[in-house]
């Protein structure tokens, strides 16, 4: 009867069958928390940039209609529909101050290299300083994964900025990483995928040394269902873009626009065999934004711009939603757990790496 009694008590002890099979990390470059969790800032909403971008009356009235509401949480499904219809009821979302949440990078520097760079190999170094396209002096945490055999060649890298060849050391990582205006030639063309790398070539480009979203996002779908990899990174840039070029309703269409990506991304995986109901959805910026006046910039000298946000849904996250009070979570954790998140212990592996997010994991749900 004492061994039927103790065997009961270890089998409800056991935690549930790990199910994540995938992760697939988007990062939104420097979106604000603010917006996130309070929607447009009704303040903000005239200031429209420059005026080779439109008429700035018809550009403001307009995000007023798209993005304008009488509360918070109005405002914030507007902007983004998917975050708050599905991954908040599904998920959970770190990061809303108003609610006691902190998330935060920790490099000190808070602009894009080294805060792709800590999210991507756990900690920040002070030899990344800079957005010059280099190479990384770290492995990323992709590459960790891509040099063991289950998954060898199941990793792949897609992002509109060009520096993205740095970040993850294009030249030795050992996977496909696809940045800026590069065509892809890794997988058989499709008429789609040629349209998409003859986009490259041919459209106007505004930012030397990035391309459009949609571009880059249409591209990473292609090579997901050719390819159906394990691990797969996308990044969006054009909500740093259009802030700092300083147009408010440019920044909103943006982040609009990623959301929309995430629901189509989100629906494609689980209409596909290989990811449905077996994939972790990971979704946060690099670094955050200044306040007020200071909403185009951030960097070192706009300490404000530490703060950021992350979403995480997928089988093994429990569905806490959007977390009051709860732990502080860093970029420099985010390595750690998505590579928990596929069985494997990163931080034991690189111990100046963050630790996994426990509540991500399911371990902890405090």
């Amino acid at each position: 009867m004492l061994a039927a009694v103790f065997s009961s008590v270890a089998a409800a002890q056991v935690p549930p069958a790990h199910k994540t099979q995938n992760v697939i990390v988007v990062m939104i470059d420097g979106m604000r928390w603010q917006e996130v969790f309070r929607g447009a800032d009704p303040a903000l909403l005239a200031t429209t940039g420059p005026k080779w971008l439109g008429d700035p009356q018809k550009m403001a009235a307009q995000a007023q209609q798209q993005y304008g509401g009488k509360t918070q949480d109005d405002r914030r499904r507007a902007l983004m529909p998917f975050l708050w219809e599905v991954v908040a009821a599904h998920g959970q979302l770190f990061g809303n101050r108003d609610l006691g949440s902190d998330s935060h990078v920790t490099n000190g520097l808070n602009f894009s290299y080294p805060g792709y760079s800590e999210t991507l190999v756990g900690f920040g170094d002070p030899r990344v300083h800079s957005n010059d396209n280099v190479p990384n002096p770290n492995e990323t945490v992709f590459a960790w994964l891509n040099a063991m055999p289950q998954f060898a060649g199941q990793v792949a890298a897609f992002g509109a900025w060009e520096t993205f060849d740095g970040i993850f050391d294009s030249a030795h990582c050992g996977f496909v990483v696809n940045a800026g205006f590069a065509p892809l030639t890794a997988i058989p063309v499709t008429p789609k995928l040629d349209l998409l790398n003859a986009l490259k070539a041919e459209l106007t480009r505004l930012w030397d040394d990035e391309t459009y979203d949609p571009v880059t996002f249409h591209t990473a779908v292609e090579y997901l269902q050719a390819k159906k990899p394990r691990l797969l990174f996308i990044g969006l840039g054009e909500t740093d873009d259009w802030a700092h070029e300083g147009s408010y309703p440019a920044y909103l269409d943006a982040a609009h626009l990623a959301d929309s990506y995430l629901r189509e991304l989100w629906d494609l995986v689980q209409s596909m065999p290989e990811y449905s109901g077996k994939t972790t959805l990971i979704v946060l910026p690099d670094h955050g934004r200044g306040e007020g006046a200071n909403w185009t910039s951030h960097g070192e000298k706009i300490p404000e711009s530490r703060e950021t946000w992350m979403a995480f849904m997928g089988p093994d996250t429990p569905a806490l939603g959007e977390r009051r009070q709860g732990p502080v979570v860093t970029e420099s954790q985010v390595a750690a757990t998505l590579a928990a998140l596929l069985g494997e212990d990163y931080h034991a592996a690189v111990p100046r790496a963050g630790t996994a997010i426990e509540d991500v994991l399911g371990t902890d749900q405090k």
